[in-house]
């Protein structure tokens, strides 16, 4: 029998609970980028023995009321065909698969933002046309040149103010993609410039299950996502930001540490004042505070990093690639006193 270390039905209520609290703070309407996987969350489920791999889901089934999903694609994705490795579909296909998804939970798909448009990309356009067909609204975003450096650009008319508004119509807004790189934050920082410039209180939230904030930097479950995610030359940190405005740590990734100052002067230009002092400020996961067995999401999630690193070397053996994914995954082993002799049998 497997053992269970962590209670989906009170992180369930947790992070419900929370994301409405997220909603008052600013006093109306809540924008919140959700990364990493609405449903189908197996990485979650095998380090967080006891998560549900549909907990996100369940937990917007919650509040479908008040919610609806705006999904995001970058369309140079769309022209490239680019593929999802974990699903073997393109981006434009999951875009359709996660909308029927959605809906056969009645949760309420508003419409999608077709991000990095432009007339010369016919493969977007052609998809558009399909979405309308299924009478699925599509909004144009558009590149910002040297975003996201270029503030008193982008935050100006001639930036997000050249995206189209995206018509909502309820007061919490997911927005999700098929994938990393997408255009999530921007299209949230977009829909903020605009809403303000119309006088309506609006705020912005992330949601994201990994790192665990409130989890050290080295536990075995922040581990495990390194070795998840060491593809994409992401790197668990303490916020830097977090720990000088309260004295307290917290757990981050390098991308968003990075980006932070960024971020907060473009809330300052948009709203006035930023509402955060650190980018862990920023999210809304309740992950941590539902582990009911520590002990038990350490060796589920030790055994996930060696599942990982074998994985890369299979992959990159297969492919003639270089061990690079490996390498870093071996390099994490070793310096928590993980060994391939661990892996169960």
């Amino acid at each position: 029998m497997t053992k269970i270390g962590f209670d989906s039905e009170k992180y369930l209520n947790l992070q419900s609970e929370k994301i409405l609290e997220r909603i008052d703070e600013f006093g109306g309407k809540l924008y919140i980028e959700f990364g990493g996987k609405l449903f189908d969350d197996f990485h979650a489920s095998r380090v967080l023995p006891g998560f549900e791999p549909d907990n996100k889901i369940k937990m917007l089934c919650k509040l479908k009321d008040r919610a609806e999903i705006v999904i995001v694609i970058n369309s140079n994705d769309i022209a490239k065909n680019k593929v999802r490795a974990d699903l073997g579909i393109t981006y434009d296909q999951d875009v359709i698969r996660l909308i029927d998804v959605f809906r056969s939970y009645g949760l309420y798909v508003s419409s999608v933002v077709l991000a990095q448009f432009s007339q010369e990309n016919d493969s977007a356009k052609a998809f558009e046309e399909n979405l309308k067909e299924q009478n699925v609204k599509v909004y144009h975003h558009y590149a910002i040149k040297g975003y996201p450096n270029n503030i008193p650009l982008i935050v100006s008319d001639e930036g997000y103010g050249k995206n189209e508004y995206i018509e909502t119509s309820r007061d919490l807004v997911i927005i999700t993609a098929p994938g990393p790189g997408s255009g999530k934050m921007a299209t949230c920082l977009s829909q903020l410039y605009h809403e303000h410039k119309r006088g309506k209180k609006v705020g912005y939230a992330k949601y994201e299950t990994f790192p665990v904030w409130n989890l050290p930097l080295n536990h075995m479950v922040n581990l495990a996502y390194e070795a998840a995610t060491a593809d994409l030359n992401d790197v668990n940190m303490i916020d830097p930001w977090h720990l000088a405005a309260y004295g307290k740590q917290a757990v981050n990734y390098n991308r968003d540490v990075e980006i932070f100052p960024v971020l907060n002067t473009m809330f300052e230009q948009i709203m006035g004042s930023s509402p955060y002092k650190s980018p862990t400020d920023m999210g809304v996961n309740m992950a941590g505070y539902a582990i009911c067995d520590d002990e038990v999401c350490k060796e589920a999630s030790k055994q996930e990093i060696i599942r990982r690193y074998f994985k890369a070397l299979a992959r990159e053996r297969r492919n003639g690639e270089e061990p690079a994914e490996s390498v870093k995954i071996d390099m994490i082993m070793k310096g928590n006193g993980i060994s391939v002799d661990d892996r169960r049998r």
